[in-house]
């Protein structure tokens, strides 16, 4: 199993910056999937960034609507994720979420598959 634990939420104006970090512990060398996901009240877990750590090494996928705006950066290890954020806007006002997949595999987009999750960290922008 593999433990995730999110820092770096916080209130910012639109236009700022925040760096997210997540801190995963347990059996991570297992880990072929890490990404990030926010959820706004009343709308579902979206996927924000992904990084592929087996078959495809290195390669990241974002949403639409964060492309040119954040990164998403692993530690080589599989122990640290990171979201470099900026330029951020109100609607990017959620909860973020760190998650993980183990096993061998690439990278998926939906929630459902990812197994291990972190407990958040809330992320406002004002404008």
């Amino acid at each position: 199993q593999v433990q995730l634990e999110e820092s770096g939420g916080g209130s910012v104006q639109a236009g700022g910056s925040l760096r997210l970090s997540c801190a995963a512990s347990g059996y991570t060398a297992s880990t072929y999937c890490m990404g990030w996901f926010r959820q706004a009240p009343g709308k579902e877990r979206e996927m924000v960034a992904t990084v592929d750590l087996d078959f495809a090494v290195g390669v990241t996928r974002y949403a639409d609507s964060v492309k040119g705006r954040f990164t998403i950066s692993e530690d080589n290890h599989k122990t640290e994720l990171s979201l470099q954020m900026n330029n951020l806007k109100p609607e990017d006002t959620a909860m973020y979420y760190c998650a993980a997949a183990l096993g061998r595999g690439y990278c998926a987009t939906s929630p459902t598959a990812f197994p291990y999750w972190g407990p958040g960290t809330q992320v406002t922008v004002s404008s």
